[in-house]
């Protein structure tokens, strides 16, 4: 028998009553980066409320269920997970073990670049070895490039390590974290490669996955290319059950040191009284009093919509958020299909298919015209990386594709509600999906005419369920010049207040789940922190 929606809506109904007398912390928002520092502060003792305004708990990852078919939202794989990795010990600790990993296929990426296709392969030497067979001449700028991922991964530990310190050791660790930084790390991935090799359909494969961090090439940050690129190096991973298993598999731990994570739970405001953080206001007027807040809603949603306007120019962040911007907006097509992936023949393997091999030009083209080729479309195969998935589907199978779109095409109906957005609106989400429909026909015609349900999102629909006011996938743009704010890390200067989540670290579900380990350090210190690491990491 089919899953009931119901059963994909994780956590407990929001209504004042159902709250515990005090709290130890309250978190906004249950993405990865909350649901990870609400838990590890559970840990250590603390009785957590964690404030989520969606009806179902997991922000990004979470999963959803229409017509008897089941799709996730944002975790289309994770890497770095197939073995006892940091990352994997990470979550099998917020997990208890609970969450499980199935391996997708060996060519884990495919790049339709043009009318050439490229691939990325699992394994340190097998990515290397598939990158030098499909560039022979290029091999001693692989060679290169494949240490320049190691030297980059090294200074990264080093570079969020440094997040946690308190001003005044940041002042003293600061000179010594940048002797000791690649000078590239914070170039424009661009600039590092063409240093590097003249072949542009190499730098186009390299950078084949730029859509994990939703900045084309020219504009984004080396660093954070070398954090992704070494993060799909032995291959990639789905959730055994779905995407909705990660924060259904987190929460009795929270659930455990007497806290809850609260649905349809919307948080109005901060409170703010001299200074300090006392607790936050909810929309139904009720007020919760805690005097430590961690906000995993996003830094514009934090000081643009949840902290009173007149602390956050006393504190200075008015200024600071004129130096970031969010990233790009995404459309997203949600495909059912009667009959198995394994009968449709349905891959392991995502497709990337960009026009050509310059990825800047084409993102720029498309931005100033509607009509203009997607600069990327990605095609995922959830239902045929998931091995449960019949168990809860029986006789189905899904596609998803995601592909950028600026919100500014979507701003006239901003305010609008859901599924009540007009004629004009469901007209213009049809046809760009229809073009999206297209992209799949023409890598797998014989689905045409096989499709049995789709519905389109656009960036209006991330704003609805996610609070991501212009619909971004990654939170704030992960150019070279964000990625050097120093204000950007879990301390703020509003006492009381923290921030996790992507924006304080880096995009995806590993960065938002570190950037969560990250908080909780800065929070409690590491002499109480340091012996929960050892569990963790033993």
């Amino acid at each position: 028998m089919a899953m009931k929606p119901s059963t994909l809506r994780i956590g407990r109904r929001y209504r004042a009553n159902r709250l515990a007398d005090s709290y130890d912390a309250l978190v906004i928002g249950s993405g990865m980066g909350g649901l990870t520092t609400a838990a590890l502060l559970s840990e250590l003792g603390w009785r957590v409320c964690v404030l989520e305004q969606h009806y179902t708990a997991g922000g990004y990852t979470h999963s959803y269920e229409r017509n008897g078919y089941e799709w996730d939202v944002g975790v289309h794989y994770i890497g770095d997970v197939g073995a006892r990795t940091r990352t994997r010990r990470m979550f099998d600790f917020l997990s208890d073990g609970n969450l499980h990993w199935a391996p997708m296929a060996d060519e884990y990426d495919r790049f339709y670049v043009g009318d050439k296709v490229f691939n990325a392969m699992a394994g340190k030497q097998a990515f290397r070895e598939n990158l030098v067979r499909q560039f022979p001449a290029e091999e001693e700028a692989i060679k290169r490039y494949m240490e320049m991922l190691q030297q980059v991964s090294a200074a990264l530990s080093e570079r969020s390590m440094e997040r946690t310190l308190k001003p005044w050791q940041r002042s003293i660790a600061a000179p010594i974290i940048r002797w000791r930084t690649p000078d590239f790390m914070y170039r424009t991935t661009y600039d590092v490669l063409a240093e590097l090799t003249d072949d542009q359909d190499l730098i186009a494969t390299i950078c084949g996955q730029w859509g994990d961090m939703g900045l084309p090439p020219k504009q984004s940050a080396f660093m954070v290319h070398a954090m992704i690129a070494r993060h799909y190096l032995y291959g990639g991973y789905y959730p055994v059950g779905g995407s909705w298993r990660i924060a259904e598999s987190i929460i009795p731990k929270i659930q455990g040191a007497g806290g809850e994570v609260f649905t349809y739970a919307r948080v109005k405001s901060i409170l703010v009284e001299d200074g300090r953080a006392t607790g936050v206001e909810m929309e139904d007027g009720h007020r919760i009093y805690c005097d430590v807040v961690v906000s995993s809603a996003g830094v514009a949603n934090t000081f643009r919509g949840l902290v009173p306007e007149d602390v956050v120019s006393a504190a200075g962040y008015a200024d600071k958020l004129e130096t970031v911007r969010p990233s790009f907006a995404h459309l997203g097509v949600y495909i059912g299909l009667k009959g198995t992936a394994e009968e449709h023949q349905l891959p392991k393997t995502n497709f990337w298919i960009y026009p050509h091999n310059d990825y800047d030009a084409a993102v720029e083209a498309f931005v100033h015209d509607k009509n203009a080729e997607f600069p990327v479309v990605y095609i995922s195969f959830p239902s045929a990386k998931d091995p449960d998935y019949l168990e809860r589907h029986p006789g189905t199978s899904t596609i998803e594709i995601v592909a950028p779109a600026p919100y500014a095409w979507f701003e006239c109906w901003q305010g609008t509600t859901w599924g009540k957005r007009g004629e004009d609106y469901e007209a213009f989400k049809t046809a760009l999906g229809e073009r999206l429909m297209e992209h799949l026909y023409a890598k797998l015609p014989h689905l045409r005419g096989k499709v049995d349900y789709y519905e389109i999102s656009t960036p209006l629909s991330t704003d609805w369920f996610s609070g991501y006011q212009h619909g971004e996938l990654y939170g704030l743009d992960h150019t070279a010049e964000r990625m050097q704010q120093d204000w950007l890390g879990p301390r703020t200067r509003i006492d009381g207040l923290w921030l996790t989540g992507q924006d304080t670290l880096t995009c995806g579900v590993t960065g938002a789940m570190m950037s969560g380990m990250l908080t909780t350090m800065a929070m409690v210190g590491m002499r109480k922190m340091g012996p929960l690491m050892k569990r963790i990491y033993s």
